[in-house]
């Protein structure tokens, strides 16, 4: 029996309608992201199942003593407690319990001179309310605390800062806190990783993976969904359509409903044409008889069900070139620390960055990834080490925090400022690759969301031509279309990257090297994330067993890293060949269409039987070729 259902739930604002006949069940145990570009309606759907907002027809129904809970994306916690403190209001109940226990203990002990007889009626009560306290976790919930605060990124000494000192990141994952405390029978999640560093996000992965319940999460983190959902919801034109897989499973059968479906939107189209063809040919004719065979076509083409145009969304168009190339060693850093005050922030750090090279900087919130980057590009000092840059690098920046945009500035004049030689056609043409198009191009920068802001400065990036590009959480602010163009153009980038990210996704399709920062230095590893991963995985395996490697050991795991990372390589050249072929007999099955929908050829029986089976090769040929490349991305 499902926990929730939802059925022909319809929402408008105003004269629009967001959301139509939306229906589906949510069962025991699913875990169910919810995909689609924003405006789609999200959001909206998860407020209304949350009870804040209210559908205008439709039904929710849930199981009995089901309990809901929300974590909005942009919560606000406002209180004077502690981190702990305000966890601890969770358990109120249980707090209460523990507080009667102590009295009832009190009552026992000054009755114990009183007789038995006394005693009978509280020492009942509170027998039976020991075995209920410990029955929900009453020994336990303080632990439970602690566990999922450091869970979340949180260390001991945090637990018991006030609430109003913490920043807004910080308030998020508190309200995630307390939801997951809560232990709600339908979680409902928006954007849940934001604020999370990678190692809270492998937390909460394996919390959801072992939460009994079910879950609705909107997330634009792939590699999140990946591990989590077993279910995709994804939200286009007012609806909801389903999809029994992970992330990945669903962009291969998306890719294959949009053909069928776009074929059966032309297929419709063609025929409303034939249609409208014989009716203004009956009316042509004239006469009473074929006047009133137009008027019943009419009438039978008024009641047909439009079917909506499926397109892939708009997409942003970035391209890296270095103006230059850089020499062979890009960038040697020894011995580098920063201290403020007294507080050691990074000390003693070595890294080297050769032309070429796609390295992620990964580390916890607070570690210094950001400081080092602004170090090594000149803009803080530091106190200790030496920093050399290679023959002719010219280095680009992202900043997370975009402060180089001039919220002053409208978006064409921001350009502008920092590129004068272009002529006004030529910015007008870059913006609108940057689906900046119209009046858009004067809006004020301070004025647009965070996405917009992040198209702006990777325009001013990628015009930059630099050949070394430092880039600091690029992914933040962009949706799953944007992101996956972002990581084309890095991947088809000649020159040198440095990226700080969280984007495990990310991490996996573009960089071939990892640098972990610690407390304790700076850890090399030759792969990408998921390679990172199973290195630090066998590490601790060692540490546990106390057995290190001996150096031939060691020899031969970086023969390893070689072979693993040349396999790497030729598998995502296999990948890339594979698209192109497939790309290919797309164009060739389009070809087919176009030929069979040619009006000149519907006589020529023979001709249209062969472009027929002409088809029928080709789409054996595409589905073994997709086959192929579900097993390769798997």
């Amino acid at each position: 029996m499902p926990v929730l259902s939802v059925s022909n739930l319809y929402k408008s604002y105003v004269v629009e309608s967001i959301l139509e006949d939306i229906t589906f069940n949510l069962e025991d145990g699913d875990k169910v992201g919810v995909l689609g570009l924003n405006g789609t309606g999200k959001t909206t759907l998860i407020e209304i199942i949350s009870g804040n907002l209210e559908a205008d027809s439709g039904s929710i129904m849930l199981q009995k003593g089901i309990k809901v809970g929300y974590l909005k994306q942009h919560t606000k916690i406002e209180s004077s407690l502690s981190i702990f403190d305000e966890c601890l209001r969770v358990f109120q109940h249980l707090i209460s319990m523990e507080e009667k226990i102590r009295a009832l203990e009190l009552e026992i002990s000054n009755l114990s001179q009183s007789g038995e007889d006394a005693l009978t009626k509280p020492m009942s009560e509170y027998g039976h309310l020991l075995e209920d306290f410990s029955n929900k976790g009453g020994y336990e919930y303080k632990s439970r605390i602690r566990g999922v605060l450091k869970g979340l990124g949180f260390v001991e000494d945090d637990f018991h800062k006030n609430i109003e000192i913490l920043s807004g990141g910080q308030k998020s994952r508190v309200s995630l806190a307390k939801l997951l405390l809560e232990n709600p029978d339908v979680l409902l999640l928006d954007e849940p990783t934001n604020h999370l560093d990678i190692s809270a996000i492998a937390w909460l992965e394996k919390f959801l993976k072992e939460y009994p319940g079910a879950a609705l999460i909107i997330s634009h983190d792939r590699y999140f969904l990946d591990n989590v959902v077993n279910r995709i919801f994804f939200m286009e034109n007012k609806k909801l359509y389903p999809y029994n897989t992970n992330y990945s499973g669903f962009m291969v059968q998306r890719k294959r409903d949009l053909e069928l479906m776009n074929k059966q939107y032309e297929d419709q189209q063609k025929e409303i044409k034939r249609q409208e063809e014989i009716i203004q040919r009956y009316i042509r004719y004239g006469g009473e008889r074929y006047l009133k065979q137009a008027r019943s076509r009419q009438k039978m083409l008024d009641r047909v069900k439009l079917l909506p145009k499926h397109q892939d969304s708009k997409k942003t168009r970035l391209k890296f070139d270095p103006e230059v190339k850089s020499g062979n060693d890009v960038l040697f850093a020894q011995g580098i620390s920063k201290y403020f005050n007294d507080f050691k922030l990074i000390e003693n750090i070595n890294l080297a960055i050769y032309k070429g090279d796609k390295v992620g900087l990964i580390g916890p919130n607070g570690v210094g990834k950001t400081t080092l980057f602004k170090i090594l590009l000149g803009q803080i000092p530091y106190d200790s080490g030496e920093i050399k840059k290679g023959h002719n690098v010219f280095s680009g920046y992202f900043d997370q925090e975009m402060a180089s945009l001039n919220p002053d500035n409208s978006i064409v004049d921001e350009i502008w400022d920092n590129y004068p030689n272009l002529n006004h056609y030529q910015i007008r043409t870059y913006l609108s690759q940057f689906l900046f198009v119209g009046d858009d191009i004067f809006k004020e920068i301070g004025d647009l969301s965070g996405g917009e802001k992040a198209r702006v400065a990777l325009l001013k990036l990628m015009l930059s031509k630099s050949n070394f590009l430092l880039m600091d959480e690029p992914t933040n602010h962009l949706d799953i279309d944007s992101k996956e163009v972002l990581e084309d153009a890095l991947n088809d980038y000649s020159g040198t990257i440095f990226v700080i990210s969280h984007d495990r996704y990310f991490l996996n399709q573009v960089v071939n090297k990892i640098f972990e920062l610690t407390p304790d230095g700076l850890n090399e590893y030759l792969g990408n994330y998921d390679y990172y991963v199973e290195k630090k995985q066998e590490l601790n395996i060692v540490e546990e067993d106390e057995d290190p490697r001996t150096k031939t050991q060691i020899k031969l795991d970086k023969k390893r890293e070689k072979e693993i990372i040349q396999q790497q390589k030729d598998k995502n050249n296999k990948i890339k060949d594979l698209e192109v072929r497939i790309s290919r007999k797309e164009d060739e099955l389009e070809e087919v269409d176009n030929r069979l929908s040619d009006p000149s050829i519907y006589g020529d029986h023979e001709k249209v039987l062969d472009l027929g089976k002409l088809r029928e090769s080709i789409k054996s040929q595409l589905d073994d070729l997709y086959e192929e490349w579900m097993l390769l991305t798997e």
